[in-house]
């Protein structure tokens, strides 16, 4: 175990946490608690950025990513007790220069509580101790969420280059 990178391979899955998470809501990067059917659902059929992504390719996008789930705490759904996901993010990272978030999700029901904000602020904090050059994301219609927690846009875009789809 590695005790000075959290979430470093072969490190055991931190416990669920709660701070700056609203009462009822936790965070947890426990991979054995996503709801990969679930994840799945959300991302192809409602978020924009990822409408008909094959089951497949997500599951290897989790598989190769550091995973958050947004989770009501109490709630019995099947779960073992654990809570029902309502919410997802996942980070790709070497976990020492670099990190990119995306499918950041929170589920309709549960919008509008300040969750996205608090998951965002959550993903933020975890990294921290990285020491991470920078944090990058794409956003086509939530720069206020991201704004919120520290996020801006690129000073220099125009150093920025990209292979593939745009």
């Amino acid at each position: 175990m590695n005790d000075s990178i959290p979430g470093a391979p072969g490190e055991r899955a931190p416990a669920a946490v709660s701070d700056g998470i609203p009462a009822g809501y936790e965070v947890s990067t426990d991979a054995d608690r996503l709801d990969l059917a679930l994840i799945h659902h959300w991302l192809s059929t409602d978020a924009y950025w990822a409408l008909g992504r094959p089951r497949e390719r997500q599951d290897r996008a989790v598989a190769g990513s550091l995973n958050f789930g947004l989770y009501e705490t109490g709630t019995a759904d099947g779960d073992g007790g654990r809570g029902r996901q309502v919410g997802y993010a996942r980070v790709v990272t070497d976990r020492t220069t670099f990190a990119w978030l995306c499918d950041v999700y929170v589920a309709p029901a549960v919008r509008g509580k300040g969750l996205g904000t608090a998951l965002v602020t959550h993903i933020r904090d975890h990294l921290a101790p990285y020491g991470l050059s920078r944090i990058l994301l794409a956003t086509g219609d939530a720069h206020d969420v991201y704004a919120r927690v520290g996020f801006e846009p690129l000073s220099e875009p125009g150093k920025w280059m990209a292979l593939g789809l745009q």
